[in-house]
């Protein structure tokens, strides 16, 4: 059983972000490249790594100048090591796809998902492929799907859900949808889902906002078009079960009310609770950090901050309950991105998290001991994993 004193020194751990250096690995040079300030990228987290895909940046030397082909966008995946807190462009075989700005992305497994996106100029060439990247062999390939696929768009959002990868909204770049679709990833049929409802009880078009879930619906966080966003008084849901959308009001902060409306924020999802994350209400970059319970649809306003408010930014969470912040735009006059790093611990972090965070600051050199001398002191294969 947990003590008093051990609780309150997991309760430090929250609510504040962290920069990470993202530093060499052991033995190689200080010149170790990390990834350039980018925007419109998408990143995804499992207990060991966090994968960063695409990007744009139209500062030509921020970008990487002319070693970067793809320029002002960004071909590649990165991978940042948690154990080592160190960086490494992931070489892979296969098709990598060239829509790169606002795609979408999710992890099943060892799979890394893409769908849709754009490349340059936006709105040109889209996407509506569903890629998919095996972190662990390192190959990408081309899922082959029938049926009804989505138009080719980019700024939409999407979960699997029981073996199902559902999509919803986005935009050509002239168009904005309000279309949901839903592939099975056992036959790989597209379907393009009608509601029961009367088109003027659909959600409003947008791109680039948020989705949730809680098995039973979808909830769509956000977003809006070039000229607008959504508040968040109010989330629409679709119910998977009665094939029908559904409106929320939700809960406000006791004091300070709602958050603000916003696009183009990041949100991530631990049980039944929903973080977001920055963003950009039209006229200010935001940087606060919201909880919404999907039981009691309660908003409540968390007391961190992001060190840099951004939009367009990335951000996904381990399965111990750790946000990662990549990236994003942070100041408009100038058009300016960055790349830096932060995480912030959103659940309580276990002891085992807490004693490995330790463990690893204090022996920086474990990483570099072969798997059986890392057995042999007590490691647990999971462990051993996480180092490698």
């Amino acid at each position: 059983m947990m003590s008093s004193a051990e609780g309150a020194r997991n309760s430090d751990q929250l609510n504040k972000f962290e920069k990470l250096s993202g530093r060499p690995p052991l033995g190689l040079a200080a010149g170790h490249r990390t990834p350039p300030a980018r925007s419109g990228h998408r990143c995804v987290a499992d207990n060991t790594n966090l994968y960063v895909f695409g990007g744009y940046n139209p500062n030509y030397d921020e970008s990487g100048g002319s070693e970067n082909e793809d320029y002002p966008l960004f071909r590649e995946l990165w991978r940042y090591h948690f154990a080592t807190g160190t960086w490494h462009q992931v070489r892979t075989e296969g098709y990598m796809p060239t829509e790169l700005a606002s795609m979408s992305a999710v992890l099943h497994g060892n799979n890394l998902l893409v769908f849709g996106g754009t490349g340059i100029p936006f709105g040109e060439s889209n996407g509506n492929d569903v890629h998919v990247c095996n972190v662990k062999y390192k190959r990408w390939s081309l899922l082959n799907c029938r049926g009804k696929k989505p138009n080719r768009i980019y700024g939409q959002a999407m979960a699997i859900i029981n073996g199902f990868l559902y999509v919803f909204g986005g935009t050509t770049g002239y168009i904005y949808s309000t279309d949901l679709h839903r592939l099975d990833l056992t036959t790989r049929e597209w379907i393009h889902l009608k509601p029961n409802n009367p088109s003027h009880d659909l959600p409003e078009e947008r791109y680039r906002h948020e989705i949730a879930h809680d098995g039973q619906r979808i909830y769509i966080l956000g977003g809006g078009t070039s000229w607008m966003s959504y508040p968040l008084n109010k989330i629409h849901a679709y119910n998977l079960e009665t094939n029908s959308w559904e409106e929320i009001r939700t809960n406000p902060h006791d004091k300070i009310g709602y958050p603000a409306p916003r696009r183009c924020h990041s949100c991530v999802q631990i049980r039944n609770d929903v973080f977001i994350c920055g963003g950009y209400n039209g006229e200010v970059i935001l940087s606060d950090l919201w909880k919404i319970s999907l039981q009691t649809f309660q908003w409540s306003r968390l007391p961190a901050t992001m060190p840099e408010p951004a939009y367009f930014h990335c951000a996904a969470v381990t399965p111990a309950g750790c946000m990662y912040i990549h990236g994003g735009v942070v100041n408009i006059r100038e058009n300016k991105r960055t790349g830096s790093l932060f995480k912030i611990w959103l659940a309580v972090p276990s002891l085992l998290e807490l004693c490995w965070e330790t463990l690893l600051k204090a022996f920086p050199h474990l990483p570099l001991l072969p798997a059986q001398e890392l057995g042999d002191l007590g490691l647990t294969q999971e462990l051993i994993e996480r180092l490698k």
